[in-house]
Formats: C-alpha cells, structure tokens, sequence
C-alpha cells in the first residue's frame, strides 16, 4: 500500500508587508518636513535671540524657556505621540507610520533610538536618507539597525482634523519666529539705536556741560555754581555742593576750563560714560596758573530729556601746563 505524503511550505515567522504597503521616500520626505521644520524653524529663531540679548534679561528667560518648549514639542511629536496615538504630526497627514519589521507599532524607546541614529544617516554625507530610494524594504541607516519601516496606515485610523491640526502648528511656528524677530527688534536694534543717539548727544553736549560745571568767576560766583547745580542729577548735586562750600570759604579768583579732547567708553539709552581730556587756568591776586586735568564722568538723563553729570572722577589730577608757568 502506498501511503502520499503531501508537502507543506514551512510557516512565516511573520508576514511581510507588500511591496505596495510600503511608504515611498517623497511622501516620508514630506512628513518629515513637517515635523521636525517648524520646530527647528523656532529653535532657530530663538537660539539667534537668545545670543544677541543681554544674559539673563527679560528677554533672554523668554528666548530659552521658547526655544526648550519648542525642542521638546518636537521630540514629543517624533517619539511620544506615535507611542501613545499612533501617529506624529507629519505622519498623520501623510497616511504613513513606524512599524517594526514585524509589523507591529514601534514603542516610544525604539522610537527614540531611532531618532539618534538618524544620526548616522546624516554623518554618512546623507547617504542614509537617500537608501530608501534602492532599498527593496525602503529603510534608512536608522531603520535597518532598528529594525523598522514606514508603512502606508490604513486610512480610517487617521485622524479627521488632521489638516487643521497641522494647520494650526505651522502657524504657531511662523508666529514665534515672527514674535522672535520683534524681541529682536525690541531689545536690540532699538536699544542699540538708541544707545547711538546717546553717544552723539553727549559728544556734542557732554564737553560743554563738563566745562561749565567746573568753570566759575569770583564776581559771579552765585549764579556760576547755581548754573553748575542745575548741570547736575540728584545724586551728585550734594557733592558738588560741598566742594562749592569749600571754595567759596578761600579766596576765589577765575576757574576756567575747556575740553581739549574727549571720548565716550559706554553708551546706553539713558546713561553715559565719558573720558575728558581738560586745559584751563586759574588766577588769584597776581597770580595765574595754567593747568591740565584728565576726568570721567557719567551722565544721565533728566526727566526734561537734557543730560546731567551723575558723577565726577578725576583721572590725573590738575597739574601745570607743559611750557606754561
């Protein structure tokens, strides 16, 4: 008796997908781009902001605390989301997703790990995220050691509002970077702007102001230092107040002086930092001397806009004139 025996095809560990089911570059190219452009768009956007402000300023925590928000939005988008939903946000409107080889859904860890070694497709002259053009499964550098591909999703799991969704991101992203260009706006280019304006008032008004702070005439010596006194901001004024008590209890003559060369070391919208460079005389009696004195003084702005000498230092003290006696 002759027994068949009927031959069987050993079973599939597991089901490969079809070639079709398979996500071809361009469309993984385009939910890429949406994902991760309008993030680094941000990050971009508020890194440049963060450099040019002043360190720990108001605009400085606002620059860092987007561009953190931002970065984490966009690796939540990449990782956490398709673990959770089962889609990213440019995964979603493209009907693709990240499967294991086996099929099944990629966890947030593969994922993850997925995204660093993306890093090898970038390192490879970007021959990595070009392999999916010639590879028969259509995989990265990052898909082939984690084994994972991108596979069409059936339709009916995506999300309705997927477009409005996505939408709405991108404008968010084009708003903050154009919020970013007004922070630049507003604390740089303004403040610099203004910080210009200073530095041309106070070198056409600062040596003249210095000049008469410091110049004064026995036969008007009252309205000399009460015009001194007005060149003045509240916190120098009693200073100078005492020096004027100290010269009107000698014998004062003429103290006259005139700024020879000047420069100014800082500027900001409302202060001012200035090297004076100073010749002048003094006479008493029969006697005249002619002197020279080298001075730093920092101005302020007055209520009135007119700027006020906030404080007086005298770099080398006055001293004879050379060839003067």
């Amino acid at each position: 008796m002759t027994l068949l025996v009927e031959k069987t095809e050993p079973a599939a560990v597991f089901e490969e997908a079809a070639p079709n089911n398979l996500a071809p570059w361009h469309i993984r190219a385009a939910a890429f781009a949406i994902d991760v452009l309008p993030g680094v768009a941000v990050v971009a956007t508020m890194a440049l902001v963060w450099l040019a402000v002043p360190p720990r300023s108001i605009w400085w925590w606002v620059s860092v605390s987007i561009l953190v928000g931002a970065a984490l939005l966009t690796m939540a988008n990449r990782v956490v989301f398709p673990a959770l939903v089962g889609w990213s946000l440019g995964r979603a409107l493209s009907g693709i997703q990240v499967v294991e080889s086996n099929g099944s859904q990629a966890a947030a860890g593969r994922l993850m790990a997925r995204e660093f070694a993306h890093l090898l497709d970038t390192l490879s002259v970007f021959v990595g995220w070009l392999w999916p053009l010639w590879d028969p499964r259509r995989r990265t550098f990052a898909d082939l050691l984690l084994r994972t591909e991108v596979h069409w999703a059936q339709q009916d799991r995506r999300p309705a509002d997927i477009q409005r969704s996505a939408a709405r991101v991108v404008s968010a992203a084009v708003l903050l970077c154009v919020a970013g260009a007004g922070m630049s706006v507003l604390a740089i280019f303004l403040p610099d702007r203004a910080s210009d304006e200073t530095r041309d008032a106070v070198n056409a008004q600062g040596p003249k102001i210095v000049a008469q702070l410091l110049t004064y005439d026995a036969k008007s010596l009252k309205d000399d230092f009460a015009r001194a006194q007005s060149l003045t901001s509240d916190k120098y004024r009693p200073e100078l107040v005492k020096q004027q008590e100290s010269v009107q209890k000698g014998h004062p003559g003429v103290n006259e002086y005139w700024v020879t060369d000047s420069t100014v070391l800082s500027a900001t919208p409302n202060q001012a930092t200035m090297l004076l460079f100073m010749q002048g005389h003094r006479s008493g009696g029969d006697q005249q001397r002619f002197i020279t004195a080298t001075v730093q003084v920092s101005f302020v702005k007055g209520k009135n806009g007119n700027w006020l000498v906030d404080e007086l230092s005298v770099v080398t003290k006055p001293k004879p004139a050379q060839g003067k006696k």
